[in-house]
């Protein structure tokens, strides 16, 4: 069947409700995933608070039942308890698990629909299959098995059982953070009208703590902001109360699986998080991604640590956390993963406790963070350019690289292990092309505004060379 590859992304599946995820599309997901999964193999859906996902949850199972695989309804949950469903025995989530139960008494995949920080009419899914992400190649595998594959007609078959992972979460956190009890400091919680507030109040609750919280109720068409708390705008009534109150605030996007974390003083951002977290670790192995600031590598091999660099992209992340046995993960965009005493993937209500654990241990995060080295960062800034132009281009820059102009800011090293980040006498430049949208994604970081201001010039006149030299030779 015809289907649009646009929506089978490198992490995920994403597009607009009822245009690219339709009904017939939907069910061939769930079909032809269905059966790379496997004949009567357990597999659960959870879904986020757009109005339009139990729509697709529906269409989904329609899917997956007609390939043969036993489906199980989770509701409307945060995507970190849609992966906390994986490693848990299903009896701990229903009284008929010796209906539907396999041999080993655990699920095999589990399916999470959302559409996490994009806007209102857009979502997706999240796949875990056998306890690991399922994406790149076996996403683009599965578009193929689509398009050259007969896809039969798939009648109406919504999940016949329901399974309660949220409350099992919710009763896992309260036992594992019991010793937060009633801790004092005042606590503010921005939850933006997405899934975090279907666990949060009631874990705040359960253990006796300080908190206020703003927006929430659940609600897909997201009333009051965008949930996306890497974009600052968003943060204004968060930091409203902080300024009032003052204490700890924190903030999610639309599906849980990204946190910020605010006091007064700073907006703290995900490479920063991994660097308080890690005091707490020993001799942690701390894994980031390229978009990282030299500041968090370069503190923790000076506190003994294993920092590693690696690719952006939260599935890339939990694939290397496993190889390596890694402690500790995080994208600056506020992806946290625990293996340290956790289960190794992306979950915003844990890491919203393991720092108020720092914070109850007394540790004074504005002066952590305000003993850091003093760099300037910039945010990341977008190159707009096509789907079949941004890999070539990023190559374009990597060959240019070897013999650059003559007033080329000196080259230390470069690391392709995600694009191109190139490391100068006093800082760094990164070039990549987004695995997700038509663009390049470039940062710049230094001593000073003016430094990095500097390589984002002379790495923006590369990057032009290279778009003239890729269309002058398409051209020809």
């Amino acid at each position: 069947m015809i289907i649009n590859r646009s929506i089978f992304r490198e992490y995920d599946i994403r597009g607009i409700f009822d245009k690219e995820l339709n009904e017939t599309s939907v069910k061939a997901i769930g079909y032809h995933l269905g059966i790379t999964i496997g004949k009567n193999k357990l597999v659960a859906i959870g879904y986020d608070a757009r109005t339009h996902s139990p729509i697709l949850r529906d269409w989904l199972a329609s899917g997956l039942y007609a390939a043969g695989c036993v489906v199980l309804d989770m509701g409307m949950v945060a995507t970190p308890v849609n992966y906390f469903a994986n490693y848990r025995p299903l009896s701990h989530f229903t009284q008929e698990a010796e209906k539907i139960i396999d041999k080993n008494g655990m699920i095999d995949a589990s399916i999470m629909i959302t559409g996490s920080h994009n806007p209102p009419e857009y979502n997706g899914f999240k796949i875990t299959v056998g306890r690991s992400p399922f994406f790149g190649e076996a996403i683009y595998a599965l578009a193929d098995r689509i398009e050259t594959e007969e896809t039969p007609k798939i009648p109406d078959h919504p999940p016949a059982h329901t399974i309660d992972v949220k409350n099992a979460y919710i009763a896992y956190m309260t036992k594992a953070f019991a010793h937060l009890k009633g801790m004092p400091i005042s606590i503010t919680v921005d939850c933006g009208n997405g899934v975090a507030g279907t666990v949060l109040p009631q874990i705040f609750d359960a253990l006796a703590l300080k908190w206020e919280g703003l927006y929430c109720e659940p609600d897909g068409t997201f009333p009051n902001h965008h949930p996306d708390p890497s974009v600052e705008a968003n943060l204004t009534d968060l930091k409203r109360v902080l300024e009032e109150k003052g204490g700890i605030g924190f903030a999610y996007d639309g599906d849980a699986d990204r946190i910020a974390v605010l006091t007064r003083k700073h907006n703290i951002k995900g490479d920063q998080l991994a660097l308080l977290y890690a005091k707490k670790i020993d001799n942690p192995i701390v894994i980031g991604e390229v978009k990282c600031s030299q500041t968090m590598y370069d503190e923790l091999e000076k506190r003994g640590a294993k920092a590693v660099m690696y690719k952006t992209g939260h599935s890339n992340l939990k694939v290397k956390m496993k190889e390596l046995d890694a402690d500790l993960a995080c994208e600056v965009s506020g992806h946290i993963f625990f293996k340290h005493r956790y289960f190794g993937y992306d979950d915003a209500i844990y890491a919203t406790l393991r720092m108020l654990e720092l914070v109850h241990e007394g540790i004074d995060i504005d002066a952590e963070i305000d003993a850091l080295p003093s760099v300037f960062t910039t945010e990341e800034i977008k190159i707009e350019t096509t789907e079949e132009e941004k890999f070539p281009l990023v190559d374009k820059v990597k060959a240019l690289l070897k013999n650059p102009p003559d007033d080329f800011p000196s080259i230390v090293a470069l690391n392709e292990v995600d694009g191109v980040r190139i490391t100068f006498e006093k800082g760094w430049a990164l070039v990549r092309a987004s695995n997700t949208t038509p663009v390049i994604v470039t940062r710049f970081e230094s001593v000073d505004r003016d430094t990095a201001y500097h390589y984002q010039k002379k790495v923006g006149a590369l990057i032009t060379q290279a778009q003239a030299i890729l269309r002058g030779e398409n051209h020809a």
